[in-house]
């Protein structure tokens, strides 16, 4: 039989003064209060109560056990409401993943402005690549870009960002601007390997769709590094607006082919669990997503 069970039976006749009143309390015949009791006697090799026809008392060992029992019972309930409350309000600690570059950006920013609201919260952002396995490196939330390849962990979409390509006004000037998806098969143009579509770029337009197979002279794997070669003229570049819209607006960078469409680059949130989902994840989902939107949005313009 259950310990704790019997525990609370023991204080509940230990109360009441009779095997009835705390069987009755307990909603539990009275056979099965004395079931109870005498499987906790057994265990302790003690008796708990004296027992007459007409009175039950405890004995002095039963006295001492029902102190304990109670406070025992007492530290259960209180670990129980902890645990219930840390489901309903987000509290502790936050452990989220994110590519470095919307991490250091919108996310951050996103985290700033939750942590304002929730004060019994902390968060530890690590900026990777990768987020690897989420339940080894105890991550509550993983921010993932692009085509979700593992089908183990439950994914949430929280945006989507247009993508572009885009050189620096020096780059276009020396090697001429591509007019149609296959020009850029006479260009340099810049991988980011971390994410889809690589070396693939895809293309939509009202005559059909095409993937060109790029190259050139550097491949990274974030996003930031790309970008800043492309800056100072080593080629093209495929990023999603988010990364390249300040530099466009400052005219570091200058879209081309803008009559063609790039598939958007979707943007979910990775977590290891669906059930009893924690408050401070649950929440902090919820923020997130509504705070993205449904598209990010342009630096300088949020």
């Amino acid at each position: 039989m259950d310990k704790l069970t019997s525990m609370n039976v023991f204080v509940r006749v230990a109360r009441s003064g009779s095997f009835a009143g705390g069987a009755r309390e307990l909603g539990i015949s009275r056979a099965m209060a004395t079931k109870h009791i005498m499987q906790l006697e057994s265990s302790l090799g003690t008796r708990l109560f004296n027992r007459t026809t007409r009175s039950l008392s405890l004995t002095d060992v039963g006295g001492s056990y029902l102190e304990r029992c109670q406070q025992v019972l007492l530290d259960v309930e209180e670990m129980e409401s902890a645990v219930t409350h840390m489901q309903t309000e987000p509290r502790g600690i936050l452990k989220v993943s994110a590519p470095p570059v919307i991490g250091a950006t919108h996310i951050t920013r996103a985290i700033t402005e939750f942590l304002k609201i929730h004060t019994d919260l902390t968060v530890e952002l690590i900026l990777q690549s990768n987020p690897g396995d989420l339940i080894d490196g105890g991550i509550d939330v993983a921010i993932y870009l692009g085509a979700l390849d593992d089908t183990s962990m439950v994914a949430r979409k929280l945006a989507t960002s247009s993508m572009v390509v885009c050189g620096s006004p020096d780059y276009l000037l020396r090697y001429g601007i591509p007019i149609k998806p296959e020009d850029l098969l006479e260009h340099s143009c810049l991988v980011n390997w971390a994410s889809s579509p690589r070396n693939k770029w895809k293309f939509k337009s009202d005559s059909g769709c095409s993937v060109i197979t790029v190259s050139g002279r550097l491949q990274a794997n974030v996003a930031d590094a790309i970008r800043v070669a492309a800056i100072d003229g080593l080629g093209l570049v495929m990023l999603a607006s988010y990364v390249v819209a300040r530099d466009i607006e400052r005219g570091k960078l200058k879209p081309v082919l803008e009559n063609y469409t790039l598939p958007p680059l979707d943007i979910h949130a990775v977590y290891p669990h669906r059930k009893y989902l924690s408050a401070k994840v649950r929440s902090f989902l919820d923020f997130l997503q509504e705070w993205l939107g449904p598209q990010v949005s342009m630096p300088g313009t949020e």
